[in-house]
């Protein structure tokens, strides 16, 4: 029962106001079995009483009070202005001028003249008191009301809250402590524990709020024979999708709490009351559990038992944790899914060639090595760059995996040509064959000569003398077949006065082709034989070019597009000046830039991926705007697509699986790139970092061979202090 209704029903406090003679009379005969009376003489007294940590029940106030109005003070007591609220009755005199309304108005409960008679006062002072008893006992269950209201607030916002942090948050183990600290604090709990549910079908220690390493140990849900495990808390609410309560962990005998009670042991703590919550999201399945220890009374802080009414609020919880961790989990479980698919593109492209193998993985890598050790690089032009999230990070790097995409459409015969007349199969063979029909054919020549009585001695020479020829013509055209750095102009009159030898053709050359190889040739047959050129360049060798999405004007490129989409030309491929590549050929090679360009701002990006794009495509543009596809300049060049165009350089410079070169040394590479430097190919600072850094040889050592590892001086290639 409350306090108050125990001083109303027992002994009763009373405060007795007024000049000390005149309240004395007014004491006679209260029975102090029943009343406790206390005495003051002002009104002033009264009131610091009725405010003290031991206040009257009710009060008896006089009304001729010398230092102050009696009503004023009835006002302030009656009205809780100075106190807490106190019945108040007022006692006046016979011959007192006051009115019963106007003290009422004052905020007294009664209204007495004396003399009173004893059992009259007595009556009405209990009455007041059991008044007061119903009146705070109606007061304390609205305050404990009211109290239950506000928690429920409290608790409804912190179930808000912790949704939207949530929602809110995008690493993976925040959001664990998001929910289990959340619940924790929901709960006013000492401790939680959160399990996930595995794929092969056991509960795994996530997180806990208490101690700083997690047991590696997982819980089975399912024996050896496939029953379920439902001896433990947290397996049976699993299994079952229920909440599990338990008031005393010492006194549980339906579950095995030995887990818990070891813990004690080892750390000191004493466990009592335990609630397990599943996780299940939309379709029931449980993703994990939730174990939270010891409640604390709210007011004391003691352990107490977890209450019933919590239950909707952690289930709440529980619900909404679990499908925002799903979400989550099918989130990342995207991202793992699109960056396997995009290193599976990479994975496909350089096995198309293995002359490529390798590239598509080492310049990603290469670019992140430099990104890092620019993000990290705090003085300079470089002080400003970071990738400042998980989500940029990412999108580099699918944008440096993504490089080369455009290389899926880029034939492997251009890719890996390593000799000027290679195509599908390399045609120096039939060169070869040529030159065999005319050694055939000088031969013969002799033979008949001799046979028709010429000199045999002079016909020898002039064989020998004609063989001797052929195989050096044949071994200088051979020789142009290789590519090389410069081809000299005299080399290529050579070639075209070889060219001009003939032979003769005694066979259709169109039987055998197919419809679409026999488009090319548009002229009537020739009579056979045929008299040919050792080389030539031929109608059928050009494929004309069709509307093709890389020369559309919308994409904004601006390259020099051939005439032709492949020039097969004899003497027009060996007398390429540089390499082995044409120039039909080379734009092939350079069209999977423009091609991955295409490829990737058509795809419906989400917004954290918007720039992969930019990251994939401009590697090969320039800060001076020669580069290609766009001719892009410095100013619409951003740190990224610097750090990609130097990691694609270098990786081409030291790879040592390339067909048409040899592989170059580290300091030959550096050497090279800066020229490019020099030149505004490739960004300065960058550069610089990438020497400084020292990410050259960090790279060099874990992906060149022993040979092309050199010494290099690095101090030759910095840039001069500003």
């Amino acid at each position: 029962m409350h306090v108050q209704e125990c001083n109303a029903l027992s002994r009763a406090s009373i405060l007795l106001v007024g000049e000390t003679a005149e309240v004395q009379g007014l004491a006679h005969g209260f029975p102090t079995e029943e009343f406790g009376v206390r005495f003051a003489h002002s009104g002033e007294m009264a009131l610091r009483i009725a405010g003290s940590d031991e206040p009257p029940d009710i009060i008896l106030l006089h009304v001729r009070l010398p230092d102050q109005d009696g009503y004023e003070v009835c006002r302030r007591l009656a009205g809780g202005q100075d106190t807490r609220s106190i019945p108040v009755i007022f006692i006046v005199d016979p011959d007192e001028n006051g009115d019963e309304a106007t003290g009422l108005a004052s905020g007294a409960v009664d209204y007495l003249r004396q003399p009173l008679s004893p059992v009259i006062l007595f009556a009405r002072i209990r009455s007041q008191l059991k008044f007061k008893a119903l009146s705070d006992r109606m007061a304390f269950q609205a305050r404990a009301r009211m109290q239950e209201l506000t928690n429920a607030q409290a608790k409804l916002e912190n179930l808000i809250q912790t949704a939207l942090e949530m929602g809110r948050e995008r690493n993976r183990m925040e959001l664990l402590r998001a929910i289990l600290f959340g619940g924790k604090t929901l709960l006013n709990c000492d401790a939680g524990t959160m399990y996930l549910v595995t794929d092969h079908k056991t509960l795994r220690f996530a997180l806990r709020s208490m101690g700083d390493t997690l047991p590696t140990l997982e819980l089975p849900l399912y024996d050896g024979d496939g029953l379920p495990v439902e001896r433990y808390v947290s397996t049976w609410c699993a299994l079952h999708n229920q909440p599990v309560v338990i008031d005393n962990i010492y006194e549980e005998t339906v579950f095995d709490v030995s887990g818990t009670r070891n813990f004690d042991t080892e750390t000191g703590y004493r466990s009592v009351s335990m609630l397990a919550v599943p996780l299940a999201p939309r379709d029931g399945v449980v993703i994990g559990v939730l174990q939270f220890i010891n409640a604390l009374d709210p007011d004391t802080g003691e352990v107490t038992t977890f209450k019933p009414a919590m239950l909707r609020f952690i289930t709440a919880l529980a619900a909404q944790a679990a499908v925002t961790l799903e979400n989550f989990q099918l989130v990342e479980a995207q991202k793992e899914l699109m960056e396997s698919l995009v290193k599976l593109i990479a994975d496909a492209i350089d096995a198309k060639s293995p002359y490529t193998g390798g590239h598509c993985k080492r310049v990603p890598e290469l670019g992140i090595m430099l990104a890092e050790a620019a993000s990290m690089t705090t003085e300079g032009p470089l002080a400003g760059f970071s990738f400042t999230s998980d989500d940029e990070w990412r999108e580099f790097r699918i944008g440096a995996w993504l490089h080369d995409c455009g290389k899926v459409t880029t034939p492997e015969y251009v890719v890996d040509k390593a000799s000027k007349l290679e195509s599908i199969y390399n045609r120096i063979h039939e060169v070869r064959t040529r030159f065999e029909v005319l050694l055939r054919d000088a031969r013969i020549a002799q033979l008949e000569a001799v046979a028709a009585g010429a000199d045999a001695d002079q016909e020898k020479a002039k064989f020998r003398s004609r063989r001797a020829q052929l195989i050096d013509d044949f071994a200088f055209v051979a020789e142009c077949n290789q590519g090389g750095e410069f081809m000299a102009p005299e080399r290529i009159e050579r070639l075209k006065r070889i060219a001009e030898e003939t032979w003769q053709r005694n066979f259709d050359n169109r039987l055998g082709l197919a419809h679409e190889e026999l488009k090319r040739y548009s002229n009537q047959p020739e009579s056979l034989p045929v008299t040919e050129n050792l080389l030539a360049d031929k109608p059928h060798h050009i494929l004309p070019r069709a509307d093709t999405q890389a020369v559309d004007a919308k994409f904004g490129f601006k390259v020099k597009t051939p005439e032709h989409l492949f020039n097969y030309g004899e003497v027009y491929n060996l007398s390429i000046v540089r390499g082995t590549l044409s120039e039909e050929e080379r734009f092939k090679i350079n069209e999977h830039v423009m091609q991955s360009l295409i490829m990737l701002e058509q795809l419906p990006l989400p917004k954290n991926l918007l720039r992969v794009p930019e990251y994939a495509g401009t590697h090969h543009e320039t800060l001076i705007g020669t580069g290609y596809p766009r001719q892009l300049t410095a100013a619409q060049l951003s740190v990224p697509t610097r750090i990609m165009a130097i990691a694609d350089i270098f990786e081409a410079l030291t790879a040592s699986d390339r067909p048409y070169k040899k592989a170059k040394t580290l300091s030959e590479s550096i050497r090279i790139m800066s020229g490019f430097k020099r030149d505004k190919h490739i960004d300065a600072d960058l550069f610089d970092l990438f020497l400084t850094s020292g990410v050259y040889l960090r790279y060099a050592e874990k992906y060149l061979h022993g040979e092309q590892i050199d010494e290099v001086d690095i101090s030759q290639y910095l840039s001069p202090p500003a």
